[in-house]
């Protein structure tokens, strides 16, 4: 995935499916300027991860 469409997906009034590493997450947020992209598990909302946007993929 590329920033852009990351932050388009945040900004998104819709749910949309996302993974990483196989798991579905939720974008909280992205950091354009670092690629890289804080996310949640969509089972574990605690479990805050910071990732490269590279590594999301779009279902």
């Amino acid at each position: 995935m590329n920033a852009e469409r990351a932050q388009e997906i945040v900004e998104s009034p819709n749910m949309l499916n996302v993974t990483y590493n196989g798991d579905k997450v939720y974008i909280e947020h992205v950091d354009q300027g670092t690629g890289h992209a804080t996310v949640h598990p969509l089972n574990n909302p605690n479990q805050k991860v910071m990732v490269s946007i590279d590594e999301l993929n779009e279902q």
